[in-house]
């Protein structure tokens, strides 16, 4: 690469990086407060807390790398453009293809690695988050116990605890548990701690009492010392991990298993969700084509480009949410799906066109014409 495009291509990957941190850190910010439940109301650690957020990642990226594409395109044309370095590589003899090359050789690099995530990354991640969500979800040991209230983790199950200290030391139990044939349990201790025998979960109660109601009416009483709950048999479930179209590999999305009623009635949707994972990584190209467009695409003028700029900027937001209208659409009709790759390509196509459209020698002659009124008045009074 020669060492021009080397220089234009660092000016462009710079505020390309920090644009993607800065809107990845805001989109991480949101999903980290809609995650924030699983902390408050599932009693998960903060390690699982994090896991969730960065799990979502990948998907996020997807969705910012084309909007931060065409900020950072914007600000660093912008700066080469009012400084009069493009002018300068037009002056020198630079094609206006070898000009803008390097900002769609980035957008090129940032759509393949987009594309590998699409089809790799964001499946894998999406399958270990969901797999830690039902985890959270399924974990009984975790919801057994709230301070102050009567819960319900399970058919049958009734707990209370009057407080939980920071050592997890549980104050004040009560447990109520039906029995299938109409009797019933009840068990009150001054204190309890969840623990583990063996792979078991298991409540240890100490100082407390049993109440048991037999089937025909009978009540029996025991006091303890100490007795373990077993609560491996409310920790069965029948619940399957079912994976969303975001968390499947595009083999699956393309090729669902007929077989299967679900994948059967949501075919359509599965092929719009896998023709998305291959054409959204195309609108980092069209975006950069239309941040180019912005900037290069029209006439010189000294008042500045604000105007021009923000007439883009609400196309290439219009491309961006006509790309999920159709990708909506495509969920009811697959000839839709034809639109996917569509609007990125069209959008591309138009923005190159009105870079191309201009003539680079009357651009350069508005340019320098200042300084070429300058060398004749020179001459003049010479």
């Amino acid at each position: 690469m020669p060492l021009i495009d080397r220089y234009l291509f660092r000016q462009l990957l710079g505020p390309t990086v920090l644009a993607t941190a800065a809107l990845t850190a805001v989109a991480l910010l949101s999903q980290s407060l809609s995650a924030l439940d699983i902390i408050v109301s599932q009693r998960q650690s903060a390690l699982v807390f994090a896991k969730v957020t960065l799990l979502a990642l990948p998907q996020l990226l997807n969705m910012v790398l084309p909007i931060a594409v065409f900020v950072a395109g914007l600000v660093a044309l912008n700066r080469l453009h009012t400084e009069q370095e493009i002018v300068v590589c037009f002056a020198g003899g630079m094609s206006r293809w070898r000009v803008i090359s390097p900002a769609l050789r980035l957008a090129s690099i940032i759509t393949v690695l987009a594309l590998a995530m699409n089809l790799w990354i964001q499946p894998a991640a999406s399958r270990e988050m969901r797999q830690t969500l039902f985890n959270v979800r399924t974990d009984l040991a975790s919801t057994l116990i709230r301070e102050g209230e009567f819960t319900a983790p399970a058919p049958g199950l009734t707990v209370y605890a009057q407080t939980v200290d920071g050592t997890g030391l549980i104050h004040n139990l009560f447990i109520h548990q039906e029995k299938d044939g109409g009797g019933a349990t009840t068990y009150t201790a001054d204190t309890g701690r969840l623990a583990k025998r063996g792979d078991k979960p298991v409540l240890v109660m100490q100082k407390g009492s049993n109440q048991e109601f037999s089937d025909a009416g009978v009540l029996n009483y025991l006091s303890f010392d100490e007795y373990i709950f077993d609560l491996s048999p409310f920790m069965a479930t029948g619940e399957m991990i079912h994976y969303k179209p975001s968390d499947r590999y595009l083999h699956e999305l393309l090729f669902p298993d007929l077989q299967q009623s679900w994948e059967q009635r949501n075919r359509l949707k599965l092929m719009a969700e896998g023709h998305n994972r291959l054409a959204s990584p195309l609108y980092n190209i069209a975006l950069m084509a239309m941040a180019l467009s912005a900037i290069i695409g029209g006439g010189f003028s000294r008042m500045g480009y604000g105007k021009r700029i923000a007439t883009i900027g609400g196309a290439a937001v219009g491309v961006r949410i006509l790309g999920f209208v159709v990708q909506a659409g495509a969920e009811s009709a697959a000839w839709l799906n034809l639109l996917q790759y569509a609007v990125p390509m069209v959008a591309t196509w138009f923005a190159l066109r009105s870079v191309f459209r201009q003539k680079v020698s009357r651009f350069i002659d508005m340019q320098l014409k200042p300084s070429r009124i300058s060398r004749r008045a020179a001459g003049a009074a010479a």
